[in-house]
């Protein structure tokens, strides 16, 4: 049996969920979810570019989580990513497994404007913190509420670790799919010149 049937027959019905603050390193684990065997709910619209140069892997019927939630069965069998945000508008009839990102808030924000500077959305000079709150208190909720919810599983994987130390975080992520995933493709996913915004902590 291959790594993509094996998977398949381990998730079945449930849901993969890539999820954390926006700039935490959600693309990239996408790109190792697929390289690891999963089949991947997107719809291509979003297209890589400077900020995101390997892709975004992104479907645009997750942003309409709180309106719609429609789409949810079709994402059965299927990892998605999904913005923290939105993981307290999932619908409770099905199961999810969802890995969440964690990376250092300071990289988060820098990271964002950035991403903002480059697309014209931001000044160089302008660094906005008062998302600061806004984020620490997404987290919190996050780290409350998954885990008390019957139809949720939840591992928080280190960004900082993914980068420096990608296999030994991708086993830990690989035993809680039920050992499925092709580690090896999944570690030659990372890319350090790609973290680009780094915190002395």
């Amino acid at each position: 049996m291959d790594h993509k049937a094996k998977i398949q027959d381990y998730i079945k019905g449930d849901i993969v969920i890539v999820s954390g603050l926006p700039r935490s390193g959600t693309s990239m684990m996408m790109q190792m979810m697929d390289k690891g065997g999963l089949e991947i709910f997107t719809d291509g619209i979003r297209k890589p570019d400077e900020n995101n140069p390997k892709g975004y892997y992104e479907h645009e019927l997750v942003k309409s989580l709180a309106r719609n939630k429609n789409w949810v069965k079709d994402a059965q069998g299927k990892c998605v990513k999904i913005i923290s945000q939105l993981l307290f508008e999932l619908p409770a009839n099905y199961n999810y497994k969802i890995i969440f990102m964690e990376r250092d808030l300071d990289e988060v924000i820098q990271s964002q404007h950035k991403m903002l500077v480059r697309d014209g959305k931001a000044k160089e000079d302008a660094l906005n913190i008062r998302v600061l709150n806004v984020f620490k208190q997404n987290l919190e909720r996050v780290h409350r509420w998954v885990p008390a919810q019957s139809n949720m599983e939840i591992i928080f994987v280190s960004h900082r670790n993914l980068v420096n130390s990608p296999k030994e975080e991708l086993q830990k992520v690989n035993d809680f799919l039920g050992k499925t995933l092709n580690i090896d493709d999944m570690v030659a996913v990372v890319d350090k010149s790609l973290h680009r915004e780094k915190s002395n902590k």
